[in-house]
């Protein structure tokens, strides 16, 4: 997949999704979205379920847990940016990702079918990037109480799963050679 959007300008998206914005490298979303799916199946590739329950410090997220907000958050990312693709100009809610988590309980769920519906969603967002008309990626709609285009969300959808699998790697060592998990907490 080739697909190409330009960059965002600043005022596309609220200030709190400027960061996500800012962690795609390069205009090639649709080579950014593939990647991504390849990348988080290399991350979790020894990871174990048992090993997916760890979290850096009490009170975070497990690994599971951070899998589950990338999948909650995506679903959300792609309908917003079907709305206003579509022309819809309905201004759509924002969401609380911590009352997600609890409620998500993606700790009882086996790793692989958050692998799964990782992929599934990921797929399903590269369908809709796909079919986007090039005037559409300009179209402006309202998401969490601030103006958004279509294009800072395919971005934003990019920088997210960026951000926290940088999270994964700094925070919870995966991908590094040697299990990091020796000091993880297991609740």
């Amino acid at each position: 997949m080739s697909t190409t959007i330009a960059r965002p300008a600043s005022d596309e998206a609220s200030p709190a999704f400027q960061r996500y914005i800012a962690e795609v490298p390069d205009q090639n979303i649709g080579d950014r979205l593939l990647d991504q799916v390849r990348e988080i199946e290399h991350l979790f590739e020894t990871v174990t379920d048992h090993d997916a329950l760890a979290r850096y410090a009490e009170g975070k997220w497990s690994i599971k847990e951070v899998l589950g907000h990338l999948n909650d958050s995506e679903r959300i990312f792609s309908y917003r940016l079907l709305r206003i693709a579509r022309g819809d100009a309905t201004p759509l809610p924002g969401f609380e990702q911590d009352d997600y988590i609890p409620a998500g309980r993606f700790d009882d769920r086996p790793l692989p079918m958050l692998l799964t519906e990782f992929r599934a969603i990921r797929m399903s967002t590269i369908a809709l990037v796909e079919g986007v008309p090039a005037d559409a990626w300009e179209r402006w709609g309202e998401a969490s109480g601030s103006p958004v285009t279509a294009r800072a969300l395919a971005y934003i959808m990019v920088g997210h799963v960026a951000h926290h699998v940088l999270v994964l790697r700094e925070r919870y060592g995966l991908g590094a050679r040697k299990p990091p998990l020796e000091e993880a907490v297991f609740i």
